[in-house]
């Protein structure tokens, strides 16, 4: 099953810590921080549950180019990102917990920015879906009209799940099912919400704004409210369970709700499994029991040899990543790929090119930097561990001695289509792709050097 996730992503920050004392200077609690997690949120945190899931999933979203679209990036390692430029800043949400409960959010870039223009690529993804999630918060993306476009299109072939934003775009003629929340539904059909009756009195006037086949109006701890047309509504509820922090139930339930509709599932059934687990997830704890992206400190020296670095973390139980490639003029995409590759596990080894190898490949002008060089470079980087340079042209050979428990690269395809796909996977790898930027490569910085000298 092909699950694309389409929509705004957003990099959530949680401080967590223990509140013991208050300030001196205002009634307010101190939190002594003692771990700070960086997660994808928005339609990110939806890829990346589908993801723990073990779910495919691409993800169509645009990204900027500042700091925080960096740390974002490494959090969607796994996910395949079918990305657009933002012209606005990455919008970041940090959380301080005390314990299990929230103290305070502070939002950063949040301001609402000019509607993103549409790849087509990201166009091709959404063709390609069997399954669609929107997951909209309000920044753009649900509301470019070439996506609007395919979306309307494709509601009528596949099954299409709608998580609106009370900001947000309002959902294309035609999706399966649209899921607000009680006081998004209550906005959006400009009505009260105060009795059973009038919730279904606006899932009513829901559904015909919207001309979907169903909405889905959640109601926290009392479950949810499902409208079809031609059947009356259906109250499913939820069950009983402690909830401290409500963060993510929407895309748990929108996750959940598409990955049964996929399985053929009829829409009553997909609702009351969908709503069962958002309250599974929410009584684990919600966002703040998904798994920790922290990873042991290895501590070895850079010059320690890849072969005994490999051997001694599976030994310890880690995980080792790999990479490859030529590497030469080190630019900002490279660092990029390498930081969410290191994020996939417990060291990063990178399968280098030799000087040789390169000339054979891309001609007797390259490489530009020898491979000592290039290797000392990579080095230089926190997120790799260590450089393992190989002479043959392909690096089947390095891998199979190296035999890593991921294999990473950065491109716009699926990572069963990486020619070391098979040669992985007979040892019980597996290969990740992760996003790739078009603008940063190789030969533009060497064009634009050539330019100047």
């Amino acid at each position: 099953m092909r699950i694309t996730v389409v929509g705004d992503v957003l990099l959530d920050v949680d401080l967590s810590g223990e509140a013991t004392r208050l300030c001196p200077d205002a009634p307010v609690p101190v939190v002594d921080v003692a771990d700070v997690r960086r997660r994808a949120g928005g339609a990110g945190l939806v890829a990346r549950m589908l993801v723990q899931d073990g779910h495919p999933v691409t993800l169509v979203t645009v990204l900027s180019d500042d700091d925080a679209s960096l740390a974002l990036e490494g959090a969607l390692a796994g996910v395949r990102v079918v990305s657009g430029p933002s012209r606005a800043r990455t919008p970041v949400k940090t959380r301080v917990r005390a314990g299990r409960h929230p103290v305070v959010r502070v939002d950063e870039g949040c301001e609402r920015p000019e509607v993103p223009a549409a790849t087509a690529g990201m166009l091709r993804a959404l063709n390609q879906a069997e399954v669609i999630i929107v997951a909209d918060y309000g920044r753009g993306v649900a509301a470019n009209p070439e996506i609007r476009g395919v979306l309307e299109a494709r509601a009528a072939e596949i099954p299409i799940v709608w998580d609106p934003h009370p900001s947000g775009a309002v959902p294309v003629p035609g999706v399966t099912v649209v899921t607000p929340n009680l006081s998004e539904a209550a906005k959006a059909a400009e009505a009260g919400t105060g009795t059973p009756a009038a919730i279904a009195a606006v899932g009513k006037t829901l559904l015909d704004n919207w001309q979907s086949q169903a909405v889905l109006v959640t109601m926290g701890e009392q479950g949810g409210l499902l409208s079809q047309r031609h059947a009356p509504p259906m109250t499913i509820p939820a069950p009983r369970t402690e909830v401290t922090d409500p963060c993510g139930a929407g895309d748990r339930l929108a996750a959940s709700l598409a990955v049964h509709l996929g399985a053929g599932r009829s829409l009553d059934g997909a609702a009351e499994l969908a709503i069962s687990e958002a309250a599974a997830f929410l009584g684990a704890g919600g966002v703040a029991s998904l798994p920790d992206r922290h990873r042991p400190v290895w501590h070895h020296s850079h010059e320690e040899d890849a072969l005994d670095l490999a051997r001694r973390v599976r030994a310890n139980g880690g995980t080792v990543v790999a990479t490859g490639g030529c590497f030469d003029l080190l630019h900002a995409g490279h660092a990029r790929t390498l930081a969410a590759a290191r994020d996939l596990g417990d060291c990063l080894i990178v399968c280098l090119n030799s000087d040789e190898s390169v000339r054979r490949i891309k001609g007797e002008q390259r490489p530009i930097v020898g491979q000592q060089d290039r290797a000392e470079l990579l080095l230089a980087l926190a997120c790799v561990d260590a450089v393992l340079v190989f002479g043959e042209d392909t690096p089947e050979a390095c891998l199979e001695s190296l035999r890593p428990d991921v294999w990473v690269k950065g491109g716009d395809y699926r990572a069963s289509d990486l020619p070391e796909a098979g040669l992985i996977e007979s040892w019980g790898g597996r290969c990740v792709t992760v996003p790739f930027h078009q603008a940063r490569s190789t030969s533009v910085l060497a064009d634009a050097l050539a330019k100047v000298s």
